[in-house]
C-alpha cells in the first residue's frame, strides 16, 4: 500500500511537473496593438508598429541589453574601433542560420546594408531607407574581409555610431529572400531573430511562430501574434476576458480599473520620448544624395502643405501661446506625462533647463496674431494620427482639445485623418499643415532626437524625419558639430544652443514627455519595458 501510494505520488508530481514546464515552454501569446505594421523591411520603416514586429524577427552586429540602450554584441562577437575612430571591424558569429535556411555570413552584412547607401545595388530601387539619411550617412561603405570578419569605414567621426549599431534599421535580412521576393520581401520578412514569419493579414494580425534552430536556444513560446484592437478601451476589454495577453498604450483613465483587477499587470516606467505638434513651416528640399542628405546647392520649395500664415514665426509662437499643454496632461494623458517645453527628454546630454517654455496666454497669442497680419485668425487643417503612440495615448481627444484653444483666439482648426501607412507617406512629404506625432529615442543618444527630427539634413520633401520642415542653417551646423565631437561637455553646449534656436523659431508645440506602459494577463512572465519601446518578447513566457 505505501509502495501504491509513493507511485501514485511520483506520478502526480510528475504530471504536475510536465503541466508546468509545459506551460512555461509553450502557448500562443497574443498581444493587442493600436495599429498594423507599414512594411516589415527594418530598413525601411520609421514607426513603431512596424519595429515593434520586426524586433522579433531580425536582428542586428550588436544589441542592446535587456532594459537599457547599453550595447552588447549580437551577431557580431566583438569588434574593434581603429585609432582614428574611422573604422570598425566586426567579428561575425558562427553557425547561425536564417529563417530560410541560408547562411548568416558577411555577405549578408554587406547586403544588408550595400542596398541602403549604394544607388547602384539592384536592391537600392525598393525602399526609401530614410534611416540612412537620419543616423547613418556617415558609413562610407561596408567591406567584407573574409566570410566571417566585416569592416565599416566612416568619412566622418560619429559619436552615436556604436549605439546606433544596435537600432532596428541595420538588422541584417537575408539576401536569399530578398531575391526571392525582390520589392515583395517586405512582405515575407526573414532574419536570424527568435521567431520566424508565417502570415500578415492586413489591419488584422500578424503571425510569428518559433525558430526551432534559433542559435540562442527555442524561444519559449509556440506562436506570438500581434492583434490590431485600434480603440484602447476595446483592446482592454479584450484583455480582461482573455481575448488577449497584452496590450500597448492603456488609456490612463482605465489605469485604477487595471490596478484593481488581480488578473492584470500594469507595467510603467518613464519613457524616452516627446510628444508634439509640428507646424509645416512650408519649404523643404526635393532632391537629396545617395546619403539622403540634401545638396547643399538645391534651392529650397514649397512644400505641398504650404500655408501662408504658419510660415511666420510670430504665427507659430501664438500657436504656442494658445494652448494650455498643463491642462493637456492633466486631464488627457491623466498625469502619466511631464509637461514638454524642449524637444529631447530632460534626462537626456545637453537638455536645456534654462530655456523659458511658452506660457498659457491667449490675450498674448491674439496680439501676436495680429502683429502678423492676422487679427480674425485663419483656417488649418490638422493630421491627426489614428493610432495611439508611446509618446500620445489618445491623438483624436489632444486633437479636439487644440481645436478648441485655437478656435479661442481665431483660428479655426479641421481635421483630417487617414490609415497610419499613409499617414507616415503624407507626413514625410510634407502634404500637412499641422499634425501630430512625436518620436521614441531609439538609442538613448541626444543626436537621435535633435539631428533626427529638427536637422536641416532631415526636411527633405518625401522622406522627412523633420515634419516642421524647419531649415535654419545655424542649428544644422550646431547639430553636426556635436555629432563629431567625443568630447561629451561640448557636445552638451552645442545641443543647448541649438535648442534655443529651435525655441526661438517655434516651429513645433512640444506636448509632453508620457510614461510608457504595457499591460499583461499575470500568467505572462519574463517580459521586460526597454527604454526604446521596443518589444523584445524571445524571454517571455505564459504559465
Amino acid at each position: 500500500m505505501k509502495k501504491k501510494f509513493i507511485s501514485v505520488l511520483l506520478l502526480s508530481m510528475l504530471f504536475i511537473f510536465s503541466l508546468v514546464m509545459g506551460s512555461s515552454a509553450s502557448g500562443t501569446l497574443v498581444f493587442g496593438n493600436s495599429g498594423d505594421a507599414a512594411r516589415l523591411d527594418p530598413a525601411d520603416v520609421t514607426d513603431g508598429e512596424s519595429i515593434s514586429r520586426m524586433d522579433n524577427i531580425f536582428e542586428g552586429l550588436v544589441e542592446y541589453k535587456e532594459g537599457s540602450t547599453e550595447i552588447q554584441p549580437c551577431l557580431a562577437t566583438s569588434w574593434e574601433t581603429s585609432a582614428d575612430g574611422k573604422e570598425i571591424t566586426f567579428h561575425l558569429r558562427k553557425g547561425v542560420k536564417f529563417h530560410d535556411g541560408t547562411d548568416f555570413n558577411a555577405d549578408a552584412v554587406v547586403f544588408s546594408f550595400a542596398r541602403q547607401y549604394d544607388p547602384n545595388h539592384p536592391y537600392h530601387q525598393y525602399g526609401e531607407w530614410s534611416y540612412w539619411g537620419y543616423m547613418f550617412s556617415d558609413i562610407e561603405k561596408v567591406e567584407k574581409i573574409d566570410d566571417y570578419t566585416v569592416k565599416i569605414v566612416l568619412s566622418n567621426v560619429n559619436a552615436s555610431i556604436m549605439t546606433s549599431l544596435a537600432m532596428f534599421t541595420v538588422n541584417i535580412v537575408s539576401p536569399a529572400n530578398a531575391e526571392k521576393y525582390k520589392e515583395d520581401a517586405f512582405k515575407y520578412p526573414c532574419g536570424t531573430g527568435p521567431f520566424k514569419f508565417v502570415e500578415w493579414v492586413k489591419d488584422d494580425h500578424i503571425t510569428l511562430e518559433a525558430n526551432e534552430n534559433y542559435w540562442r536556444g527555442r524561444p519559449k513560446l509556440d506562436k506570438l501574434i500581434f492583434k490590431v484592437i485600434p480603440d484602447p478601451s476595446a483592446r482592454l476589454l479584450a484583455l480582461e476576458v482573455g481575448e488577449i495577453h497584452g496590450m500597448e498604450y492603456p488609456n490612463p483613465a482605465d489605469f485604477e480599473r487595471i490596478k484593481a483587477n488581480p488578473d492584470l499587470v500594469l507595467m510603467s516606467e518613464p519613457g524616452m520620448n516627446i510628444g508634439y505638434m509640428a507646424m509645416n513651416t512650408g519649404y523643404g528640399y526635393k532632391d537629396v544624395n545617395k546619403n539622403g542628405i540634401k545638396d547643399p546647392d538645391e534651392p529650397l520649395e514649397k512644400t505641398p502643405g504650404y500655408l501662408e500664415p504658419l510660415t511666420k514665426k510670430e504665427v507659430r509662437q501664438a500657436i504656442n501661446m494658445a494652448i494650455d499643454k498643463e491642462a493637456i496632461v492633466r486631464d488627457i494623458y491623466r498625469g502619466t506625462a511631464s509637461v514638454a517645453k524642449n524637444g529631447m527628454p530632460p534626462f537626456m546630454l545637453g537638455y536645456n533647463d534654462e530655456i523659458e517654455d511658452y506660457p498659457y496666454d491667449p490675450a498674448r497669442a491674439k496680439e501676436l496674431l495680429a502683429k502678423a497680419g492676422y487679427p480674425d485668425g485663419f483656417e488649418v487643417t490638422l493630421h491627426v494620427m489614428p493610432v495611439s503612440r508611446p509618446y500620445m495615448f489618445d491623438p483624436p481627444k489632444i486633437g479636439e482639445a487644440i481645436q478648441s484653444y485655437l478656435g479661442a483666439v481665431g483660428i479655426k482648426v479641421k481635421f483630417y485623418q487617414v490609415d497610419w501607412g499613409t499617414y507616415l507617406q503624407e507626413t514625410e512629404a510634407g502634404l500637412h499643415q499641422m499634425c501630430l506625432l512625436g518620436w521614441t529615442g531609439d538609442n538613448g543618444d541626444p543626436d537621435n532626437f535633435m539631428n533626427v527630427l529638427y536637422g536641416l539634413n532631415t526636411c527633405s520633401i518625401g522622406t522627412a524625419g523633420n515634419y516642421a520642415f524647419y531649415t535654419n542653417e545655424e542649428n544644422q551646423e550646431l547639430l553636426t558639430k556635436a555629432l563629431r565631437t567625443y568630447d561629451v561637455n561640448q557636445r552638451a553646449e552645442y545641443y543647448k544652443k541649438a535648442q534655443e534656436l529651435i525655441h526661438e523659431d517655434a516651429g513645433w508645440v512640444f506636448l509632453a514627455h508620457a510614461n510608457q506602459s504595457a499591460v499583461f494577463r499575470s500568467n505572462v512572465k519574463g517580459f521586460v519595458l526597454h527604454p526604446t519601446s521596443r518589444m523584445f518578447f524571445y524571454p517571455t513566457w505564459l504559465e
